[in-house]
């Protein structure tokens, strides 16, 4: 095996890799985004994520691990859209926000 081999299969690896690592993650944030939610008692919309951003950081043990940003979209009252935000560090949720919204009663 030469070296172009080589270097082709290890690059192939890592894709194969960084997508199926991306979307394990991406069904964590879809499942942090959906209970967050069920505790606000609004509607999660659409039923899924969006990718937004992807950085490396250094998580607390100091490995380098890559944050990934995903938004959601959630309504108090079905007639609009509002927006969410889950912040994954690694396959850990470091954050879930939500836009403010009017509270129904």
């Amino acid at each position: 095996m030469d070296s172009t081999s080589l270097i082709f299969l290890l690059l192939l690896a890592g894709g194969v890799w960084f997508w199926l690592s991306s979307i394990r993650v991406l069904e964590l944030a879809r499942s942090a985004g959906r209970e967050a939610c069920i505790r606000a008692n609004v509607q999660f919309l659409d039923d899924t994520v969006a990718s937004i951003g992807v950085s490396l950081v250094r998580d607390a043990f100091g490995r380098r691990v890559l944050r990934r940003t995903y938004r959601f979209e959630f309504s108090e009252t079905g007639n609009s859209r509002i927006e969410g935000r889950v912040v994954m560090q690694g396959e850990s949720v470091e954050s879930v926000t939500m836009d403010p919204y009017l509270v129904v009663t």
